[in-house]
């Protein structure tokens, strides 16, 4: 059976530590003594105690100096302190440096027990938070979002430009390309990253709701308003709220988030108390924002407070060289899913793959890799196991251009991205195999997304 947890107790008493080191024991705990503070040190490193219980007062190192050691070594080792009924100051004092908890002696056992239980359990939810952090923000992190192309590479240097600022920021791309994951590394990799990042798509609420949602609302404010509610703003504070398709709200919204852009303040729908947050904006749209500024549909002010910074994400077709590195990485994730070890995929999967215009973009290709892993059979992804929609585009069947007919241009692209395909998106080994310079490739790869 696992221990419920290690505990080191501490006293120069002997009758009293053996007695509670074996009442411990009983309840389930791994237990380990020392008499007073110096021996307890090495204990301190050899068992690594979950929980210190030591005594205040004891000769040579008392309770409070040993506490301090034991932060030393493990900030997040919890202490637990013991003193007579008589010093009670002392155990404010340890508590004030530190301490969890303490207890009067002599000790009640159940009292004990309890105080154990639920500090143990305090350090679980804390680890276990921690861990959940950390997975969240592996999904948050800019090497995540893939790509070695020019630009995508000039993308990741605006994110980690941007993020330490506390400036708006308005990302454009069409749907699929990634902004959401745009906004999420710009938080990650801020000085907001232990907040809140929180998301709201504009354009999947009717304005009386997108209100509500946004500024929360009164009880009362509505119909169906049985509770006062707190919005997005409320929940994203010392964080960052993040507005995807911005460009879909009312003309009564845009003027209340111009407010908040610009006094950092606002009211609960049905309200009148106001309310101030720290909250960074980042907002997206797959619509050209700055027509609808000239169509009359959306505010020129609010437009100029929320595109202090603007980022594009380009769309997949504008970026071929990534296809295959952005492949293999769905490739693995998704082979581990469904518990599938896939070593790539066949030529003729990469050249269908590499022909398809990705309309839907790295949203589609996720798709499309998905269920090529489902119901793939051999060791790769064959051209057979993708759907049948991702057809060979507009190139040639066999995806060379046409001779006569195609240009030197045509053949050179040709050439380049048919060979990065096969070494996998690497540059170094498709200018030794075509006999020119990596930077020229990618020098033709900047002028190939540009055209």
């Amino acid at each position: 059976m696992d221990s419920r947890g290690r505990i080191l107790i501490v006293d120069d008493e002997a009758n009293a530590r053996t007695a509670l080191a074996e009442l411990l024991r009983e309840e389930g705990f791994s237990v380990e003594t020392a008499a007073d503070g110096f021996k307890a040190l090495p204990k301190l490193a050899d068992f690594g105690p979950d929980l210190l219980l030591t005594d205040l007062r004891m000769p040579g190192m008392d309770g409070l100096e040993l506490m301090k050691k034991s932060r030393e070594q493990d900030p997040e080792r919890i202490v637990v302190v013991m003193t007579a009924y008589g010093a009670i100051a002392s155990a404010v004092e340890a508590m004030r440096e530190g301490a969890a908890d303490y207890l009067t002696k002599p000790i009640n056992v159940e009292e004990l027990v309890l105080v154990l239980n639920r500090e143990l359990e305090r350090k679980r939810l804390r680890a276990e938070a921690g861990q959940l952090r950390e997975r969240l923000a592996a999904r948050h992190r800019i090497q995540n979002i893939v790509g070695a192309s020019p630009a995508m590479q000039s993308v990741f240097d605006s994110i980690l430009q941007v993020a330490p600022s506390r400036a708006s920021v308005l990302i454009s791309g069409e749907s699929g390309t990634g902004k959401e994951l745009v906004a999420a590394a710009i938080h990650e990799h801020s000085p907001r990253s232990s907040g809140p990042f929180v998301k709201l798509h504009c354009a999947a609420l009717a304005e009386t709701l997108l209100e509500s949602e946004l500024f929360g609302h009164e009880r009362g404010a509505f119909t169906g308003a049985v509770s006062r509610r707190d919005g997005r703003f409320h929940q994203a504070d010392r964080g960052t709220l993040f507005l995807d398709e911005i460009g879909e709200i009312s003309a009564a919204t845009q003027v209340k988030l111009l407010r908040f852009l610009q006094e950092h303040e606002f009211e609960r729908v049905g309200g009148n108390q106001t309310i101030r947050v720290d909250v960074r904006i980042i907002a997206a749209t797959n619509r050209d924002l700055l027509q609808r500024v000239k169509d009359g549909v959306f505010r020129e002010d609010l437009y100029y407070r929320l595109n202090v910074v603007s980022i594009e994400v380009p769309p997949l077709r504008k970026r071929p060289s990534d296809i295959p590195m952005l492949a293999m990485h769905f490739l693995q994730r998704y082979g581990r899913e469904n518990g599938k070890e896939l070593t790539g995929f066949t030529d003729g999967a990469l050249q269908r793959l590499a022909r398809y215009p990705w309309p839907g973009n790295v949203r589609e290709l996720e798709n499309a890799v998905e269920r090529a892993v489902v119901v793939s059979r051999g060791a790769e992804v064959r051209a057979e196991d993708l759907s049948p929609s991702i057809g060979p585009g507009e190139a040639a069947a066999d995806g060379m251009p046409q001779v006569p007919g195609a240009t030197l241009a045509d053949l050179e692209k040709y050439a380049i991205l048919k060979t990065l395909e096969h070494t996998g998106g690497s540059t170094s080994r498709a200018a030794e195999i075509l006999g020119i310079s990596t930077r020229k490739i990618q020098y033709k790869l900047h002028e190939f997304e540009r055209t």
